[in-house]
């Protein structure tokens, strides 16, 4: 099977015209689950790696499985507001209007190696802002990995300028 057998299409969600992508199926079946962290990681095996950033909110899911499979930290970059400690932001676009997320200050330490991980990449955005505020700590970010890529929506390009390695799984045209 291939990860692609294990996520559920749902039309017409959140609205009409939307095929969503709901991975939670992927998670819930273990065999899924388990091919899914082995293959994020793949691309990046023998390199080194410090922490693992995931993005709120399945990111911590599949982050959190990530960085206990290699025995290191996890990062969680958060909405803002949501963080108990001392932060640094970073906003980025939405279709209308702006977000912020936001990671602890001491998250990293410069030169550490991060792996940016999130369940879906489609406008790129959020993601864009988990690099640039890792970078901000100084920290080197080795790659991004999705499980899914909507590459009509532009993320995969929006991320290419940022001149960091992309990795993922399956990827479905339109939104």
């Amino acid at each position: 099977m291939k990860v692609e057998d294990y996520i559920r299409t749902i039309p017409d969600f959140p609205h009409e015209g939307i095929m969503f992508r709901d991975v939670s199926t992927l998670f819930g079946d273990p065999r899924g689950f388990r091919m899914a962290i082995d293959l994020l990681l793949h691309p990046f095996t023998g390199q080194r790696i410090d922490h693992v950033a995931g993005i709120e909110a399945r990111g911590f899911i599949l982050g959190g499985a990530i960085a206990h499979q290699l025995s290191v930290g996890f990062i969680p970059v958060r909405k803002k507001g949501k963080l108990p400690w001392k932060t640094i932001e970073q906003d980025y676009k939405l279709e209308y209007g702006e977000a912020i997320v936001e990671v602890h200050e001491d998250a990293a330490k410069p030169d550490d190696k991060v792996l940016i991980v999130d369940d879906l990449l489609a406008t790129g955005g959020t993601a864009e802002a988990a690099i640039k505020l890792i970078r901000r700590l100084k920290a080197d970010v080795v790659g991004s990995a999705f499980v899914v890529d909507l590459p009509d929506l532009g993320g995969r390009n929006r991320l290419q300028t940022l001149d960091t390695p992309i990795h993922t799984l399956c990827s479905y045209a339109g939104e």
